[in-house]
């Protein structure tokens, strides 16, 4: 009877420091992975199913959760952000993934247009998830586009190409040289000398001082 109760008052534990963490990141998005620190898989995964029957949080799709942040102003919940629910994704499957095409772009501030669906390279298998009236897209590449370099460098690259050879203005080249940081332009410098050689020497132009 004891052991019982002993594992109850365990069970409470294990589910308030998941909440905690959960309503302590307000927006985020998170699997059950997240909280294999806290438990194990069969507690987390209770735990979280419950709380989303309950509306605490929300499922986005299967094995991918938000805790929506509400603004009062609009008297409204914000909706997932596409890029957390990404990596959510690429957590659970354990993907590398970087954003392309005009995700890229969007993200780098090279496009203002919201593309109309989030495109990402990614070395799993190809596939596309609906989450609402948003598709992302997850486009199989060879390990060497998107393996041994940071998320940044591998978006860096992927604007690159989107744009074109011979195509990359000044203005685009002195935009990236203030959206990144010095430590973002050293991890480009060094991760993206595999990249073709017109690729690269805009990375140099990016990198200078």
């Amino acid at each position: 009877m004891f052991g019982a109760k002993g594992d109850i008052k365990m069970a409470m534990t294990y589910k308030e420091k998941i909440l905690n963490r959960i309503e302590n990141d307000s927006g985020s998005v998170f699997i059950a992975d997240d909280f294999f620190d806290i438990t194990g898989y069969e507690t987390v995964r209770s735990t979280l199913n419950r709380l989303a029957d309950k509306g605490t949080i929300k499922r986005i799709i299967k094995g991918i959760y938000y805790k929506p942040k509400y603004f009062e102003i609009l008297d409204d919940y914000e909706s997932p952000s596409i890029p957390k629910v990404a990596k959510a994704i690429a957590r659970k499957y354990n993907w590398n993934i970087a954003p392309s095409g005009n995700t890229a772009l969007n993200l780098l501030g090279l496009d203002t247009q919201v593309p109309s669906k989030w495109s990402y390279i990614s070395n799993g298998r190809y596939v596309t998830v609906q989450v609402g009236n948003t598709t992302i897209e997850f486009k199989h590449r060879n390990g060497a586009e998107i393996s041994n370099m940071t998320e940044d460098t591998a978006m860096v690259i992927q604007a690159i190409k989107t744009i074109g050879k011979g195509k990359v203005t000044e203005n685009k080249i002195d935009h990236l040289k203030t959206r990144l940081s010095k430590d973002q332009k050293e991890n480009l410098l060094n991760e993206s000398k595999s990249a073709s050689k017109w690729i690269y020497a805009i990375i140099r132009k990016i990198c200078e001082e």
